[in-house]
């Protein structure tokens, strides 16, 4: 196949090209609540551009609002809870707590470092004691690395976390207690192997810090925010972008995580994934209305055969093995 630049070949039509049809949803089995932009953290990849002085934050009346629906929704297995840092939003432990009342496997989308902040001593004891599934960030396995896109004095910070974890019994062979890490590349490039990844983070945080983890996931860097900022001030936007769309993998697309998650931002908009959310591309629906939120809708299931938005962006999702919130799809 010649090589191809995004503005000649859209999504769609290298759908249609590899005999595939239209994204539409299956029932929705995943909810993930973005509840905002506030970090300790600003990250050079990072596709929320979050930060420190970030206000977006979600309100009390907006959560209670998720978790009456997430009541009306049956078909909703799993509470994936991301932001910013979302352990820094006054709301976060309530919403834990009544996503877990409610029978639903909850997910912590974690930095790591946000297990050190002053004032949140506790947020450890408080997740093994709700069974929170933790899904950290450390995006190699050396501080160099680690410093050179998280900032000065974050690998550290992001092992002293990872041992607290494990003196609580997370990642630990055997333990309920699931720790998995991601793993994201550190400049405009595709993950290698997660398998294999998987293995050298094991030898290296064990041999080198004593840690234990279940998973790795990798994850590909997103050409949205903060990281295409980044790609088109050094140049290096075209090529980018031509890598991923010269990568994809139609056998990606049966997987992707759009046909079976619903997007909640912090204002309670709803959309197609976090992606979408962050690009502000609503969901389309089978109805007028083109961008509800949790106050517009009776339940997130049954849902089922909508049509999903789609954009450029999603050839990030469907290049080499695939890349999702739960790591590679192939």
């Amino acid at each position: 196949m010649a090589q191809l630049r995004p503005i000649e070949l859209a999504f769609e039509a290298t759908l249609a090209a590899h005999q595939r049809a239209p994204l539409v949803r299956e029932e929705t089995r995943t909810v993930q609540i973005n509840v905002g932009k506030l970090c300790n953290q600003a990250c050079h990849h990072c596709h929320v551009d979050a930060g420190p002085k970030r206000a977006e934050i979600m309100l009390r009346g907006t959560a209670e609002r998720i978790i009456a629906l997430l009541a009306t929704s049956p078909s909703v297995e799993t509470v994936d809870i991301t932001g910013g840092a979302p352990e820094l939003n006054a709301n976060f432990r309530w919403l834990v707590m009544e996503a877990s009342r409610l029978g639903r496997r909850v997910i912590d989308r974690c930095n790591l470092t946000v297990l050190l902040q002053h004032g949140l001593e506790d947020l450890g004891e408080f997740l093994a004691a709700h069974r929170v599934e933790i899904t950290a960030s450390l995006p190699c396995y050396t501080a160099e690395n680690v410093d050179k896109q998280r900032g000065p004095g974050v690998f550290e910070k992001s092992i002293g976390a990872l041992q607290l974890l494990n003196r609580l019994g997370y990642g630990l062979p055997g333990s309920p207690l699931l720790l998995n890490i991601v793993y994201n590349p550190l400049g405009p490039f595709l993950p290698p192997s997660q398998k294999n990844l998987e293995a050298a983070y094991k030898k290296q945080l064990r041999g080198h810090f004593g840690i234990e983890f279940h998973r790795l996931f990798t994850l590909t860097n997103m050409p949205i925010k903060r990281f295409a900022d980044s790609l088109r001030r050094t140049g290096k936007w075209d090529a980018y972008m031509s890598l991923l769309v010269n990568h994809f993998n139609p056998g990606t697309v049966s997987s992707l995580m759009c046909r079976s998650l619903v997007s909640v931002s912090w204002n309670g908009r709803l959309y197609d994934c976090d992606f979408n959310q962050m690009l502000e591309i609503g969901m389309l629906g089978n109805a007028p209305m083109r961008r509800p939120t949790v106050w517009d809708v009776e339940s997130l299931s049954g849902l089922a055969g909508q049509q999903i938005a789609t954009g450029t962006h999603c050839f990030g999702c469907t290049a080499g093995a695939g890349s999702s919130c739960g790591g590679a799809l192939a």
